[in-house]
């Protein structure tokens, strides 16, 4: 390849990455635990309720396993059935990083290249035993569990938090999962 081509190239890649950032929209920042042990949360999680979006459509039985990898990452796995608990398998391996201080509950989570989105642990429970996890927009919240189902006590206390926090829950999809 030529120097102009590589030129050219490198100025196209350095354009389109302009306008991603130019153009997203201004966000406030979520809030999040400030008291994360990333050894505790590590592990499998259920995913108990989710806002719809394209990369997890039509997807049932879907779990998030987070393991530490070599590098200090964390190693992310997403997993779950198309369309039904007994359907084909489908996973997506990711990686995480801690965007601040190892206790806060932000991290970085990417699942192509070097693009991360923010994943916020707006709340989680004292034993981890459930996690809301959210981000800078709105159109992102996920309701985690250690187990497949979850007490509707439980249930309602996440979704007043979540609404608490301006989370309009119409259109929240309560996963279905395999019983242990």
């Amino acid at each position: 390849m030529n120097k102009n081509k590589i030129l050219s190239l490198a100025g196209l890649v350095l354009a389109i990455l302009a306008l991603f950032f130019i153009l997203q929209p201004t966000m406030a920042q979520r809030p999040y635990i400030k008291d994360l042990d990333l050894n505790r949360y590590l592990g499998v999680w259920y995913e108990t309720a989710r806002f719809p979006h394209s990369f997890e459509r039509g997807l049932v039985g879907v779990t998030a396993t987070y393991s530490l990898r070599p590098d200090g990452r964390i190693k992310v796995e997403n997993a779950g059935f198309k369309e039904r608990l007994d359907g084909e398998r489908s996973m997506a391996l990711g990686k995480a990083k801690l965007a601040g201080s190892p206790t806060d509950g932000h991290l970085k989570v990417s699942f192509f290249l070097f693009f991360y989105a923010d994943y916020f642990i707006m709340d989680l429970d004292p034993d981890y035993k459930w996690a809301l996890i959210g981000s800078k927009s709105d159109k992102y919240l996920w309701i985690l569990s250690r187990t497949p189902q979850m007490d509707d006590v439980t249930y309602k206390k996440i979704l007043d938090k979540a609404r608490g926090l301006g989370y309009d829950l119409e259109q929240l999809y309560k996963v279905p999962q395999k019983a242990l």
